[in-house]
């Protein structure tokens, strides 16, 4: 619990840029209290990446659609301090995904990107997660619509 303060401060960095993340004020620790309670070691965890002792960034799998036949299928949300973008931490949080779903009993990950959201797209394509959806024109950030772009990957 003594992470989420910078879990939540990481996290409204990316509002104001509108193409992050769905919210559009930012949102405080008491909010994303019960989100981050929600989460568990043994199946949903949400980690801290960490660059000299201080958390720069977290990972979180949250369930898919929240029905039992889905408890396979995850939604992978990867956030990184501003100041550490660009020095490949979110490959490194890339590169231990698999051993950690197979650990976790999930077979399928899912990214929910915005379509403007190209630095992660790519990201995630270069780890061999393909489209698995597009959804146009479902969100306005910044007073324009955005489509959602759905990447997914197998774990066998």
């Amino acid at each position: 619990m003594s992470d989420l303060p910078v879990i939540v401060d990481i996290y409204n960095q990316t509002i104001p840029g509108h193409q992050i993340t769905a919210d559009l004020k930012p949102v405080t620790v008491e909010q994303r209290r019960s989100w981050f309670l929600e989460h568990s070691a043994d199946h949903y965890p949400l980690w801290v990446v960490l660059q000299a002792d201080q958390v720069v960034g977290w990972m979180s799998f949250s369930p898919f659609y929240g029905r039992e036949a889905y408890a396979k299928t995850t939604e992978v949300s990867i956030y990184l301090d501003r100041n550490v973008q660009g020095q490949g931490l979110g490959s490194q949080v890339l590169e231990m995904i698999p051993d950690q779903v197979k650990k976790l009993g999930l077979t399928a990950v899912l990214a929910y990107i915005f379509s403007s959201n190209m630095p992660s797209i790519k990201l995630f394509k270069k780890f061999g997660y393909e489209q698995w959806g597009f959804l146009p024109a479902v969100a306005e950030l910044d007073h324009r619509p955005n489509d959602l772009v759905i990447l997914g990957k197998h774990f066998d």
